[in-house]
């Protein structure tokens, strides 16, 4: 059965909380978009589908808290301190993959339309067309990618060749990227692999399907494949370390597992299969999912059915043990994609 008491139990009635200490939501680390913006996706997704209507409070107060990070100038403030100020954080780190995920939550809410109430849904699309000159500035390869995703859920409900041109911008600098870094036998967007990799491949599915473009069908398996061939090995997958990433032409640490790669590759996997219909895809999405129920090389089950809670990471030789929302919300968005 699916579990959202951890979830909940990290949200508070201005925003989902970012650590935890064990199971035990920490105050102190204040909150995040990148967290809110997730929570979005996963509890709109379990009412939409599962019809959970305890989830509503919640979708309600990430939609508000995503709308206090919104700036005048269509972009988002990502760290905000638990008195509710933004912390200097926003100045110190690069906040376009937090924007970019923001884009993603907003499209993915509206093309759910109709099962909320309206004035959620026009709060929605009023916050995104805000965010559309921003959009045409990114230079990060994931952000385009989450907004690419963003946009493509949005353009699914609500066509229109303004939302078309923005994902047709976004896939080709994303192509250019592949196309500088495409050399000796590295198919992929940068000179490294860093975190949540899966969505650069993803997106130009997204892409694809928007627009008929078969180049970004094609670049997305060529790097897809290139992903999944560093990423499983015989019947596990060992996602990339977050010690040090992976570096083209180097070798890459071995030990530093976190949830939210595992469980973005489940998701691509998941939309790989229904554009190509490959069956190794499926099967590839099954031992992924397992890694959260043991199959890692730990043999340790990574997902708490105690407190629908989740494990922060799979170290070398230990699991740690405690439970923030990025993981309990990405076990959650990969257990939803499994049905």
């Amino acid at each position: 059965p699916l579990n959202t008491e951890h979830i909940k139990r990290m949200s508070r009635g201005f925003a989902m909380i970012q650590f935890s200490k064990g199971n035990r939501p920490d105050i102190k680390s204040g909150y995040t978009l990148d967290d809110n913006a997730r929570a979005l996706i996963a509890l709109s997704q379990m009412y939409a589908e599962r019809k959970d209507v305890s989830c509503e409070t919640y979708i309600e107060t990430y939609l508000n808290f995503i709308c206090h990070c919104l700036q005048t100038d269509g972009s988002f403030l990502n760290y905000v301190h638990k008195d509710i100020l933004f912390t200097s954080q926003n100045e110190e780190t690069g906040l376009e993959d937090s924007n970019g995920r923001a884009i993603m939550a907003l499209g993915y809410f509206i093309s759910h339309a109709g099962k909320f109430p309206d004035a959620w849904t026009l709060d929605a699309i009023r916050m995104i067309k805000q965010t559309f000159p921003m959009i045409t500035r990114l230079q990060s390869p994931r952000s385009m990618a989450f907004v690419i995703k963003g946009l493509y859920s949005y353009w699914r409900k609500y066509p229109s060749p303004e939302i078309c041109s923005l994902i047709k911008l976004l896939a080709d600098k994303l192509i250019n990227y592949y196309r500088q870094n495409n050399e000796n036998k590295w198919s992929w967007f940068e000179a490294y692999l860093t975190y949540d990799n899966s969505v650069l491949p993803e997106s130009l599915l997204y892409a694809f399907m928007a627009t008929g473009d078969t180049i970004y069908k094609e670049t997305a398996k060529e790097s897809f494949d290139f992903l999944l061939e560093k990423t499983f090995t015989g019947e596990q997958i060992k996602v990339v370390s977050n010690q040090g990433w992976l570096q083209k032409e180097r070798e890459g640490q071995k030990f530093g597992e976190q949830p939210i790669d595992v469980a973005g590759t489940v998701i691509a996997l998941h939309t790989f299969y229904t554009v190509f219909k490959d069956e190794a895809y499926l099967a590839k999405q099954k031992t992924a999912f397992n890694w959260f129920l043991g199959n890692n090389h730990l043999h340790q089950i990574i997902y708490n059915p105690a407190t629908g809670g989740c494990y922060d990471g799979l170290e070398e030789n230990n699991i740690n043990l405690n439970q923030g929302a990025e993981s309990a919300v990405c076990y959650l968005m990969a257990r939803l994609t499994m049905d």
